[in-house]
């Protein structure tokens, strides 16, 4: 484990508080859509339109039942490699978490247990954020409100108890730089994705047109809120209210993931008062994989380098050390190439292995068993029954 950005002093305070309760974290997975998804080109978290529409359902139920059976729905085809669900379910089946999965709208809900919330979910995928019009702005404080209530709630439940928080959201990255640009960050050409090439003109153009159609002069600063409705997707104002509670109660925060999460941390700077800010950058930590930090198509660094300038704090980004080199399983060798890189709260949760004492090499070694499991449990088998929600 390794900062990449920030010092490794705020690294050793935050790891320390976070390991200073004995309880498991707080595990969180919010699902959510946007038919940005939709766009040709945009995306690789399944290789078509039509089949990006099950990837946070697929991904949920790996991540819940395991590579040993049959998935309630496939896990759509990738151009290369597997899902990142995978590295995640390893760590959360040795580690015995027990996560909650959270539907806010997704267009095929997961096969697993898991919560929809009530008057949020309803009102399904955001729309394209080149529409300037993604969510309508009721919904966005509706869930802005639900995620600072649910944190109040997990912070009394059990005062410090770490919170990881996890994503999948096909073509979350483009509405994390839609986002970040609308809050007056300049990102374009840095941010990652799950294609080998992240593909940096087609974004920053849905980016450009959505900015516009909402009338929102690119390079300036724009209300929070407005952003959100404008160019945002579901899952960011709920993990951001989740983040303001946490660390309005000193509570330790993992952003699992890599440019979505480090949207959701300018988010929550955006909408903290300023004497709050300092704080929320103490308590969280954004923490991706090695392939998302050492990319040399995008740079999150950069990116986070970029939003503590805004915010005039310092930012705390983490990289686990899980590689796949050596004799590994092709679909687990296309990382190393470039392709998926992080997704599900991958690096996180391998961030979580280390700080459990536990290797990487170990880690890399229960993936590669996990993945031929996977892969020969899920050809030909008849699905599951789907279990009540």
């Amino acid at each position: 484990m390794r900062p990449f950005q920030g010092s490794a002093t705020a690294a050793g305070r935050w790891s320390e508080d976070w390991g200073r309760v004995s309880a498991d974290p707080e595990l969180v997975l919010l699902l959510a859509a946007t038919d940005t998804a939709s766009v040709e080109g945009i995306s690789a978290a399944g290789a078509t339109p039509a089949s990006r529409r099950q990837t946070a359902a697929a991904d949920a139920e790996l991540l819940w039942f395991g590579p040993g059976r049959p998935l309630p729905h496939a896990l759509p085809p990738l151009p290369a490699g597997v899902t990142p669900a995978l590295i995640s379910q390893v760590v959360v089946a040795t580690l015995a978490l027990s996560p909650l999965v959270v539907d806010l709208g997704c267009p095929v809900a997961p096969g697993c247990p898991h919560l929809r919330l009530p008057g949020l979910a309803g009102a399904g995928a955001a729309r394209c954020l080149s529409s300037g019009r993604a969510m309508a702005p009721e919904r966005v404080l509706a869930l802005l409100e639900q995620g600072r209530r649910w944190g109040e709630t997990l912070g009394r439940r059990q005062p410090g108890r770490p919170l990881l928080l996890a994503e999948c959201v096909p073509g979350g990255t483009s509405t994390a730089q839609a986002l970040l640009t609308g809050l007056g960050v300049e990102v374009e050409g840095l941010m990652s994705g799950s294609l080998l090439h992240p593909a940096h003109g087609l974004k920053a153009t849905l980016v450009a047109q959505g900015l516009a159609a909402a009338g929102l002069e690119p390079g300036a600063a724009h209300e929070p809120l407005a952003v959100l409705a404008a160019v945002g997707d579901p899952m960011q104002p709920l993990a951001a209210g989740l983040v303001l509670a946490a660390a309005a109660a000193s509570q330790p925060v993992l952003l699992a993931g890599g440019g979505q999460m480090a949207a959701v941390l300018a988010l929550a700077l955006a909408l903290a008062p300023p004497w709050q800010r300092s704080a929320i950058v103490r308590h969280v930590a954004v923490g991706t994989t090695a392939w998302v930090a050492g990319e040399c198509h995008s740079n999150l660094a950069l990116v986070l380098e970029r939003i503590g300038h805004h915010w005039q704090v310092q930012p705390l980004g983490l990289a686990a050390d899980l590689r796949f080199h050596g004799p590994i399983h092709p679909a687990l060798a296309a990382y190393e190439r470039g392709f998926v890189k992080e997704g599900v709260g991958a690096g996180g949760l391998a961030l979580l292995w280390q700080l459990t004492g536990r290797s990487p090499e170990a880690l890399a070694r229960a993936c590669d068993r996990a993945c031929r499991q996977l892969l020969e449990s899920n050809r030909g088998a008849d699905p599951p029954r789907r279990p009540g929600n």
